[in-house]
C-alpha cells in the first residue's frame, strides 16, 4: 500500500524525518556522558575517605540547592544519578518542548499543514502522531541509559527507575509542549510557556531539596517525583506512577483540544486587529534587533535566575569546602581548583555559562535561517541591499545578545554574593564571565559558517564548539587520552578567571578562527540560494 492509501503513516514518517538529527543526537549524547560517569566513578573514589567526604554532601542545603539531593554516592549507580542525572532529564525536557512546538504549532504557523490537513487526516490525529514521535525519543533516551547502567553492573533495580524516569519526564514536557500549542494560536507563546513551566518545576524541586519544611513541593514537580523515586537507594515506583499518570492525562487533554480549535487558530483567543508596531523597523539592523528582543529576555531570565541563585549559595557552599578538606582535595583532583574560594567557586562556574550562552547564538542563527526557507526573507533580499548585510547585522546583533546575557549573569552572580555577606569584586565577576565569550563567538562562527555551506547542518555545528568541546574534554580527561586530544578542545584552554588571569593567546586565536569562519560562511550565504 501507498503512502497516498497510509496518510497516517506517511504524517509518521513525515515526523520522524523532522526530528531525527535531534533525537539521535540527545538519544546519543545520553549515553555517552552517563556512560563516561558511571565508568570514572572507581577512579573518583580511589580513595576511601572520599565516600564519607561526598556523603557529607547531604548535610549542606546549599548544594542540595543546586545539584538535588546527593544520595547513594557510595554506588556508581547512585552518583551518576547525581552527577548528571538532572542535566540529562533537563536537557530532554527542554528538547521536547522546543522539537514538539516546532513540527506542530510551527508547521501549522508555516502553512505547511493547511494542504496536509485538507485531506481526510484530522488535526487530532496530526498531533497525535506528531507528539508520538517525539515521545518515541524519550522512550529510546530511557532505554539507552538504563542500558548503559546495567551494562556498567550497577542494580537492575535503580537503573531501571532512573532510566524510566528521565524518559516520563521528556514524555510529559513533550505532552505540555502539545498543550500549549492547541491553546496558543502561535509557537512562540507555546514554547515559551511550556518553558516557563519547566522552570517553575525546576524552582520547585530546588527550593524543596533545599529547605526541609518544604519537602512536599517534590510532589508538584516531575523532577520533584524524580527525586522522590531515590534510583539505587529507595527505587520507589509510585513517584514514577504519578509522574505516568500525568502525562497521559496533559496527552489526553491536548488531543482533546484539538478536536475543538480550529486550524491556524488556538484556545485562547486574539484580538482581530492590533495597533501596528513600527518600533525598530528603519533597517535592517533595527530589524535584527527587534527579532532578538523578546528571545533575548526569556534566555536572560532564565540564566539569570541561576547565576542570582549561585551567587546566593556560594558563600554557603565555599563555607562547608573550606571544612571538609577531603572533600575539596577529591575536587581539586578532578579538575575543579580552588573551590574553597568563592572567586575559585565562581570561576568553576562561570566557565558552564559557555554551554547555554553558546546555545543562544547557534538558536538564533537557526531561527534567522528558518524564517529564510519559510520564505519571511524574501522581500527583505530583494531590497535595495546586500544579503551580506543581512546576514552580518544577524550575526552582529546575536554577538552583542550573547554579551549581555555573560554580563548579566556576572552581574547577578555578585549581586547574590553581596546579599550573602560574601565578598566577590564586581570587576572580578564581570571578567569571568567575559572570559567564556571567545568560546560563545567560537560557536556563532561555527554556525555562521554553517548557514553559508550547509544551512541544514548550522545547528550541530554551531553546538561543537560549545556543547562538542565541553564533551570532549570530559571524555580525554576521564580516558587519559593524549594531550593533544584534550588540547582540540576550546574549554581546556579556558583559564579560571576571576581566580586567575584570562589566557590572552588561546583568546586571540579562538577569536582569529571565529572572524576566519564568518567571512567564509558570509561568502557561502552570498553565492548560494535561498532556502525555500
Amino acid at each position: 500500500m501507498t503512502a497516498a492509501t497510509l496518510p497516517g503513516r506517511a504524517v509518521t514518517r513525515l515526523a520522524v524525518r523532522q526530528i531525527r538529527r535531534g533525537a539521535l543526537l540527545v538519544v546519543g549524547l545520553s549515553a555517552a556522558v552517563t556512560a563516561l560517569v558511571v565508568a570514572g566513578y572507581a577512579q573518583v573514589m580511589a580513595d576511601p575517605a572520599a565516600a564519607g567526604s561526598l556523603q557529607a554532601l547531604a548535610g549542606n542545603p546549599a548544594i542540595r540547592t543546586l545539584f538535588g539531593a546527593p544520595v547513594g554516592l557510595d554506588t556508581a549507580g547512585g552518583f551518576t544519578v547525581w552527577r548528571v542525572g538532572a542535566v540529562l532529564a533537563i536537557a530532554l525536557g527542554v528538547w521536547s518542548i522546543l522539537a514538539t512546538t516546532r513540527i506542530t504549532r510551527g508547521e501549522e504557523d508555516a502553512g505547511r499543514w493547511d494542504v496536509l490537513l485538507s485531506g481526510r487526516l484530522r488535526l487530532r490525529d496530526a498531533l497525535n502522531r506528531h507528539l508520538a514521535a517525539v515521545m518515541v525519543v524519550s522512550a529510546a533516551t530511557a532505554t539507552t541509559i538504563t542500558a548503559v547502567l546495567l551494562a556498567a553492573g550497577t542494580p537492575a533495580a535503580g537503573a531501571i527507575i532512573h532510566g524510566a524516569g528521565t524518559g516520563l519526564l521528556g514524555m510529559f514536557f513533550a505532552a505540555l509542549a502539545a498543550l500549549t500549542a492547541q491553546t496558543f494560536p502561535a509557537r512562540a507563546p507555546a514554547t515559551g510557556t511550556a518553558v516557563a513551566m519547566l522552570g517553575a518545576a525546576l524552582l520547585a524541586r530546588m527550593i524543596g531539596d533545599g529547605v526541609d519544611a518544604l519537602g512536599w513541593l517534590h510532589w508538584l514537580s516531575p523532577f520533584g517525583l524524580l527525586t522522590l523515586s531515590g534510583p539505587y537507594v529507595h527505587d520507589r515506583t509510585l513517584p514514577l506512577l504519578l509522574l505516568a499518570a500525568a502525562t497521559v492525562l496533559v496527552t489526553v487533554a491536548a488531543s482533546a483540544a484539538a478536536a475543538r480549535r480550529d486550524v491556524q487558530g488556538g484556545l485562547l483567543a486574539v484580538a482581530a486587529g492590533r495597533r501596528p508596531r513600527t518600533r525598530l523597523l528603519t533597517s535592517v539592523e533595527t530589524f535584527a534587533v527587534r527579532r532578538a528582543l523578546r528571545p533575548l529576555t526569556g534566555w536572560m531570565i532564565g540564566i539569570g535566575a541561576y547565576y542570582l541563585l549561585i551567587g546566593l549559595t556560594a558563600v554557603s557552599v565555599t563555607d562547608f569546602l573550606r571544612d571538609n578538606p577531603a572533600l575539596a582535595g577529591e575536587a581539586a583532583q578532578a579538575g575543579f581548583v580552588g573551590l574553597g574560594s568563592i572567586t575559585g567557586f565562581a570561576a568553576t562556574l562561570f566557565a558552564i555559562l559557555a554551554l547555554p550562552v553558546a546555545g543562544f547564538t547557534t538558536v538564533r542563527t537557526t531561527a534567522f535561517l528558518a524564517a529564510e526557507a519559510d520564505r519571511r526573507l524574501t522581500l527583505m533580499t530583494s531590497g535595495p541591499f546586500s544579503r551580506i548585510r543581512l546576514l552580518g547585522a544577524e550575526t552582529a546583533v546575536t554577538a552583542a545578545a550573547a554579551t549581555v546575557l555573560v554580563t548579566g549573569a556576572g552581574l547577578l552572580t555578585w549581586t547574590g554574593v553581596t546579599v550573602m555577606g560574601g565578598r566577590l569584586a564586581l570587576t572580578a565577576a564581570l571578567r569571568g564571565t567575559w572570559n567564556v565569550l571567545p568560546i560563545v563567538l567560537l560557536s556563532l562562527g561555527a554556525a555562521v559558517f554553517a548557514a553559508g555551506w550547509a544551512p541544514r547542518w548550522a545547528g550541530l555545528v554551531g553546538a561543537l564548539p560549545g556543547v562538542g568541546g565541553f564533551l570532549l574534554l570530559v571524555l580525554a580527561e576521564s580516558i587519559g587520552a593524549p594531550s593533544w586530544v584534550r588540547d582540540i578542545s576550546p574549554f581546556a584552554h579556558l583559564a579560571p578567571v576571576p581566580l586567575t588571569g584570562a589566557d590572552m593567546t588561546a583568546t586571540a586565536v579562538m577569536l582569529g578562527t571565529t572572524a576566519v569562519l564568518i567571512t567564509i560562511g558570509a561568502g557561502g550565504y552570498r553565492r548560494r540560494d535561498l532556502r525555500s
